[in-house]
């Protein structure tokens, strides 16, 4: 089994992504992860990501959910996955993918977001996330601000 979880920045989905990993006994991949330093310096710059960007690192996180796929190994992915097209080359040639959609307004992602320091996500960049966002029809949608927990169990019992 694979799983998608998606969202904007802030929206927990590395947090949910490993507890749902942990609750599944699945490996569990971070997108942030795998982006090229060139990515990580124009997001860490304040400078949103273009489609350009994104392809080979999209492309990659296919081919590392493949991997997992071959193996017959499950895998839970947290990656924002913002429009329709990014998800479907993310889950090309993955016809049993699954997407959980962590959602909720911008005033309680930012909130969030405001307190805690990434990497390199700076809260600048989260009003492009919300204008670049799609949200997906194909996805259990899963209220973000609810305790981790109980969006984990909401999830596995969606599976």
């Amino acid at each position: 089994m694979i799983v998608i979880v998606m969202g904007v920045s802030g929206a927990g989905k590395t947090t949910v992504g490993a507890a749902l990993a942990k609750a599944l006994a699945a490996a569990f991949l971070d997108a942030d992860d795998f982006h090229p330093p060139e990515n990580v310096a124009k997001m860490a710059s304040g400078i949103p990501l273009t489609d350009e960007d994104r392809w080979p690192w999209l492309d990659g996180l296919n081919g590392e959910l493949r991997k997992h796929e071959a193996e017959s190994e499950d895998a839970v992915l947290a990656c924002s996955a913002l429009k329709a097209v990014y998800r479907s080359r993310l889950i090309e040639g993955l016809p049993g993918a699954r997407l959980v959609y962590l959602s909720a307004s911008y005033e309680s992602i930012s909130e969030r977001v405001a307190t805690r320091k990434h990497k390199y996500m700076p809260a600048s960049l989260l009003e492009s996330q919300f204008r670049t966002l799609e949200p997906p029809s194909n996805a259990r949608e899963i209220d973000a601000t609810l305790p981790v927990d109980e969006v984990v169990r909401r999830i596995v019992a969606g599976l």
